[in-house]
């Protein structure tokens, strides 16, 4: 036979999807063990795109050091809920298995750079990072964990608002975590609150904004209502940066906006200001 007739093997080929990541903000092709590497953020522009909570502790904290806390408290459903797409149990079920948490909120204990904290770290995988009765228990129950050690509290937010499948239960869930977070200062233990892309409604009027120090990572999406909804009520057109982190800080309402590579040195140190 003919060299030219023997058939060859398939060649070796790598989806590209596997190879690269498309900057959502520039289009820039970003090698992905880079963009893993550099915890989703985009060399060309700077764009930090959305971490799970397991990404985000991994960025936090030391190795080694997270210890879970509540993990069996989920979502309840008070009312019943089911819509046209289904009932609010079985999407609740569904998300706990797309997040891989039974709720929207990860809580535990661990050390960033040898101090110990009680930390909680949202995930918008489970339903929009919603707000809902059982996030506010175990934003409640980390709160207390902390008084009772004596530790400093940090919560990592990402949210579209309160939970409306549990209708004014998770609107509770605003006054009940303020209130945990009252305890701790009471305790004159420091709450130093993070926000993420997004951080908006209910939570954003709640626990998110009420920090020691509120830290936002660069162009997060910050603020109550949408921006739609204000234009609309408003009848005016808003600024082409209303509602980033750039523009919160400009007037007022955090106190930094940090890199996500610099935010756990900079948690160290406010941490070691602070007397831990």
């Amino acid at each position: 036979m003919a060299w030219f007739q023997i058939p060859t093997a398939e060649p070796l080929r790598v989806p590209t999807d596997k190879l690269w990541v498309v900057c959502p903000r520039c289009n820039a092709y970003v090698k992905r063990e880079y963009w893993q590497a550099a915890y989703k953020v985009c060399p060309s522009c700077d764009y930090h795109a959305r971490l799970s909570c397991r990404e985000r502790l991994s960025l936090l904290a030391d190795d080694h050091s997270f210890k879970e806390t509540n993990a069996d408290v989920g979502a309840n459903d008070p009312l019943k809920f089911s819509d046209a797409k289904g009932s609010y149990s079985d999407k609740a079920r569904a998300a706990a298995a797309k997040a891989g948490i039974k709720e929207a909120v990860l809580t535990g204990t661990c050390s960033i750079d040898g101090v110990d904290v009680v930390i909680g770290i949202m995930d918008f995988a489970f339903m929009g990072g919603s707000l809902g009765s059982g996030t506010g228990e175990r934003i409640l129950l980390a709160a207390e964990l902390a008084v009772e050690q004596g530790r400093p509290l940090i919560i990592v937010s990402a949210s579209g608002g309160a939970r409306m499948h549990e209708g004014i239960i998770s609107l509770m869930q605003m006054a009940k975590t303020c209130a945990a977070i009252a305890k701790l200062k009471e305790a004159g233990l420091p709450y130093f609150s993070v926000l993420s892309d997004p951080t908006t409604g209910g939570v954003s009027a709640s626990y998110a904004m009420v920090g020691d120090l509120n830290i936002a990572e660069p162009r997060a999406l910050i603020g109550f209502a949408g921006r739609r909804v204000i234009e609309q009520t408003i009848k005016q057109k808003l600024p082409d940066d209303f509602q980033t982190a750039e523009y919160t800080l400009e007037h007022g309402f955090i106190d930094h906006i940090v890199p996500r590579g610099e935010l756990k040195g900079f948690l160290a140190r406010i941490l070691r200001y602070a007397g831990f």
